[in-house]
């Protein structure tokens, strides 16, 4: 049911499409009808992308676009161009079909005719701004069509009319003015186009006058915009723009932004804005080290950071821009030293949970972690004038204390996350071993956990200590035996071990008994072999040069005998290669503890910790363990 019903949804689309095309092709003379088709179109396609398509295989695409060039009524244009631009927007394949260099030389002419309004030279940047939206191919055709020169010409040309301040009053010319920026910001960026670039580095004192006369966010917004992604990864436009005396003017902004009785919410926001245009003009590239002490950009950047208001996006942008400064340039980072920089970085370390921004700050730390170990090898070369070096003392002696406190911090809170790594790897080793362990393993893990836990308590517990005895499975016993002060988890650890040691005589000695019987019918069949032996040798000195047939056989009888009389020796089992890899691990994570790699994993029954001992010494002189050795 549920396919019928989206069936039938298509075909009212469809047909709705193809009454509007209809209805654009026989009200040639109704303006205002054909304008609501229009949008009408434009509504459907921006609900449904597959309208797009559909319009686009019915020839309504084409049709639209006809009708916009065909110079009939400008409102007609206005909304066919509006139209285009939004069936471009919402489907790729509609963009490439319009990207055409014929399409853009119509678009060329739009813009230069002096008869267009502002609102069809609005619409006409509409359409070049989607056409160009992460295509390259409609970014070369917007530089070898002349439309990204005739956009520079507006975007030169439109404030210059207006006085830049008076824009409120011509909202129109703004509008188109603000389009203008964005068609220039899609032009050079994603995929970044390196000839568009610098053809629009071009207008950068224009754009470096109107941030020195401006505050208004309307003009400070799209400016930076076009400037950061005008520079962006090219070194040569970013030289440009910082041979102008760029750099001066962003740091002179953002000082206005940030003091004074412009220090409001909108106005901090604001300039990060001009963070991240600074952040375009110097990141990647060393060159622009040389001017940066000539500014206040590393202390106004810090001073920015401080507001409470950012959020964590905010501050990654001002961090990242720190860091670029004091990468390329020392003088950078020993005045994010000297004001107090340091901790600031550290607490952004530590308090915040934004991974990006933990990996800024630790960028900003490791340069100025550089900076510290030149400035000390420096003082003590004396390579400083002596002014110099006397205030560097005077600064890290009121900032000495600061920064030891902070960077102790840092260092607790790595001791911690080792010990918390340190306590999951023994509890992981403990739950695979506890149940293999033998009575006495268990007594000595229990005492040694004890003593552990006893050893963090003050001194004023004199039960249960042992000094700096380490102890092992031998000497544990008596060190609880001799020991006047026993706590009761110890008592009855060591009356249980004397339970185990009388069980186990117990046992030696009914194994004894055992061997003593053994014993008198192993001197009985030796008797018997005795007297077998002297019969063969006599019979032997009787005639030693015939061969009796009785005599192999008698030989035979004698040493079946024996098997079966003497004690029975071990059947021999050769390690496999899962024991042998069981043993290197064992060997590798417990070191020469047998006993503990015996019972830590299944070898097969009747191997003893002996066996693995000498097993292990063989693969040793055999080389096949030279790289594993125990911990």
């Amino acid at each position: 049911m549920e396919n019928g019903k989206d069936q039938k949804i298509n075909c009212d689309m469809k047909t709705d499409l193809n009454l509007l095309l209809e209805c654009l092709k026989y009200q040639m003379d109704h303006p205002a009808s054909q304008k609501e088709a229009l949008v009408t179109i434009y509504s459907v396609c921006q609900q449904n992308g597959a309208a797009c398509e559909y319009f686009r295989e019915i020839g309504g695409l084409i049709f639209v676009w006809n009708l916009a060039k065909s110079q009939v009524h400008s409102l007609v244009q206005e909304a066919a161009l509006f139209t285009i631009g939004g069936l471009a927007e919402n489907n790729v394949f509609c963009q490439q079909m319009l990207c055409t260099a014929e399409l853009f030389k119509d678009l060329h002419t739009f813009l230069t005719n002096k008869d267009s309004s502002m609102n069809l030279k609005r619409m006409s940047v509409y359409v070049l701004l989607v056409l160009a939206s992460n295509n390259n191919s409609g970014q070369t055709h917007v530089r070898e069509s002349g439309c990204l020169d005739i956009l520079l010409h507006l975007f030169r040309v439109i404030p210059s009319e207006s006085q830049i301040n008076l824009f409120d009053g011509k909202i129109d010319q703004y509008h188109l003015w603000s389009s203008v920026c964005s068609n220039l910001c899609v032009c050079v960026n994603n995929p970044q186009n390196e000839e568009n670039q610098k053809a629009c580095s071009l207008v950068f004192p224009y754009a470096k006058y109107w941030l020195q006369s401006s505050m208004k966010a309307e003009i400070i917004r799209p400016i930076c915009s076009f400037i950061g992604l005008t520079v962006a990864n090219n070194s040569r436009t970013q030289n440009f723009f910082i041979s102008i005396g760029g750099l001066a003017v962003l740091d002179e902004l953002l000082f206005k932004l940030m003091h004074g009785s412009l220090g409001n919410n909108a106005n901090i926001k604001l300039a990060v804005v001009v963070t991240k245009t600074l952040d375009a003009c110097i990141a990647n590239n060393p060159a622009v080290g040389v001017h940066l002490p000539k500014y206040n950009i590393v202390p106004n950047l810090l001073k920015l950071l401080s507001y409470n208001i950012l959020d964590s996006g905010e501050r990654f942008s001002i961090i990242l821009t720190l860091g670029h400064c004091t990468e390329v340039c020392e003088e950078s980072q020993y005045t994010l030293i000297k004001n107090n920089g340091l901790p600031l970085m550290i607490q952004a370390l530590t308090e915040m949970q934004d991974d990006e921004l933990n990996k800024a700050a630790t960028f900003v730390l490791q340069n100025c972690k550089q900076m510290t170990e030149k400035l000390s090898v420096k003082m003590n070369q004396h390579s400083f004038q002596e002014d110099e070096r006397r205030i560097l003392e005077v600064d890290w002696q009121n900032k000495e204390r600061i920064l030891e406190d902070y960077w102790n911090e840092a260092k607790q809170i790595l001791y911690r996350i080792k010990g918390l790594e340190n306590e999951q790897e023994e509890n992981i080793r403990r739950e695979i071993l506890i149940d293999e362990d033998t009575p006495q393993e268990k007594f000595l893990q229990a005492m040694t956990q004890h003593h552990q836990t006893n050893s963090s308590k003050q001194p004023s517990d004199n039960g249960c200590r042992i000094g700096r005895l380490s102890l092992n499975s031998r000497n544990f016993s008596k060190t609880l035996q001799s020991c006047q002060y026993l706590c009761e988890q110890h008592k009855i650890i060591l009356e249980s071990e004397t339970e185990y040691k009388r069980k186990l005589r117990r046992s030696i000695m009914a194994n004894k008994n055992t061997s003593a019987y053994n014993n008198a019918s192993f001197q009985s069949d030796a008797h018997s072999k005795n007297q077998t032996m002297k019969q063969i040798y006599s019979l032997q000195d009787q005639d030693l040069s015939e061969n009796h047939p009785f005599e192999e056989e008698n030989t035979e009888t004698l040493s079946n005998s024996s098997t079966t009389t003497l004690k029975k020796r071990r059947i021999r089992k050769d390690f496999t290669s899962e024991e042998i890899s069981y043993l290197l691990e064992g060997v590798r994570k417990m070191g020469h503890h047998w006993n503990s790699i015996l019972w830590a994993y299944p070898f097969q029954k009747g191997r003893t910790n002996v066996d693995l001992a000498k097993k292990y010494c063989r693969l040793q002189k055999n080389g096949k363990s030279r790289n594993t050795q125990p911990l």
